[in-house]
C-alpha cells in the first residue's frame, strides 16, 4: 500500500511539472532577448561633409552580458584642395558587459573597407582597416555614452581616425 501511495504521488508531481512547462506563460522566445539600435551621424562644413549610419543588433545572454553584430557605412566628401570622395563600409562584432547599473564595458572588433577617389589626380585608393576597441560607457535607460580605445591603432597607417581614443554613443531598444 505504501509503495502505491508513493508511486501515485510521484506521478502527480511529474504530471504537474510537465503541465507547467507547457503553459504559454513559461515559454521564452528568442526575440525577447534581441535588441536593435545603432547610430546616425551627419556633419556639414564649408568644404567637408560626412554622413554615417551604423545599425546593429544585440542578443542579451543575461542581464549583464550581451553580444552582437553591427554594420557601418560612412560617406565623406572633401571639397578642399584634395577634392576627394570616400566610402567606408564594413562591420563589427560587439560584446558588452554591464558591471553595475550605470557602468558598461565593451569590446569591439571592427573591419572597414575604405575606398577613396581623388578628383584632381584621377586616382582611386582602396584598403582595409581593422580596429579592436576596449571601452567604458555610462548607461542610462536605452542610451550609453563613453570612450573607447583602439589597441590596434597605428598613427602612420590609420586613415579614419587621428587618435586611438574615440567617443562612443549607443542607443538600443
Amino acid at each position: 500500500m505504501r509503495k502505491i501511495l508513493i508511486l501515485q504521488t510521484l506521478i502527480i508531481f511529474i504530471h504537474l511539472n510537465l503541465a507547467g512547462q507547457n503553459s504559454d506563460l513559461n515559454q521564452h522566445h528568442f526575440m525577447d532577448d534581441v535588441r536593435f539600435g545603432g547610430g546616425i551621424n551627419i556633419g556639414v562644413g564649408s568644404s567637408y561633409s560626412t554622413f554615417s549610419i551604423s545599425p546593429s543588433v544585440l542578443y542579451d545572454f543575461s542581464s549583464e552580458f550581451s553580444a552582437g553584430l553591427s554594420l557601418t557605412y560612412v560617406y565623406v566628401k572633401n571639397k578642399s584642395i584634395v577634392n576627394s570622395t570616400t566610402n567606408i563600409y564594413g562591420g563589427s562584432f560587439l560584446a558588452l558587459f554591464k558591471a553595475m547599473n550605470s557602468l558598461q564595458f565593451s569590446a569591439e572588433y571592427e573591419q572597414l573597407k575604405i575606398d577613396q577617389a581623388y578628383a584632381f589626380l584621377n586616382e582611386n585608393a582602396s584598403l582595409w582597416q581593422p580596429a579592436l576597441y576596449i571601452g567604458a560607457e555610462y548607461v542610462t535607460g536605452n542610451i550609453s555614452m563613453g570612450l573607447r580605445y583602439d589597441v590596434l591603432f597605428d598613427k602612420t597607417t590609420n586613415v579614419i581616425y587621428s587618435s586611438a581614443l574615440s567617443p562612443v554613443f549607443r542607443v538600443y531598444f
